[in-house]
């Protein structure tokens, strides 16, 4: 028997070829599933721009704070410092949270 002829390496015309499975999702939107929910650089500029600004208000605050507070310059550099930390980890929490149930809605701009 000819290996050729086998019908069952055959695949007959009439049937139906797979097609690849449909995203409904971009590739942006893709991308932003993975960054939010795994890792990776968030790339959403109004998203940096209010952790940018929480970072600088809270900077603001602490120094201006603790500098008349204790009215010394260290403690001045220090309340800038801690209100930085302070502000990227809120607005960070915040933006987590937003994010978070932006998804579980099934927007993933």
């Amino acid at each position: 028997m000819d290996v050729s002829q086998n019908p069952q390496d055959q695949a007959p015309e009439s049937q139906p070829h797979p097609s690849p499975p449909k995203s409904s999702m971009s590739g942006q939107e893709t991308f932003n599933v993975v960054t939010d929910t795994v890792a990776g650089p968030n790339l959403r500029w109004k998203d940096n721009l209010f952790q940018a600004l929480s970072a600088l208000f809270c900077s603001l605050i602490g120094g201006v704070g603790l500098g008349l507070v204790f009215q010394t310059w260290v403690a001045a550099v220090g309340g800038i410092v801690g209100g930085m930390i302070a502000g990227i980890l809120v607005s960070g929490i915040v933006l987590m949270i937003y994010r978070a149930l932006r998804h579980l809605s099934g927007r993933h701009d």
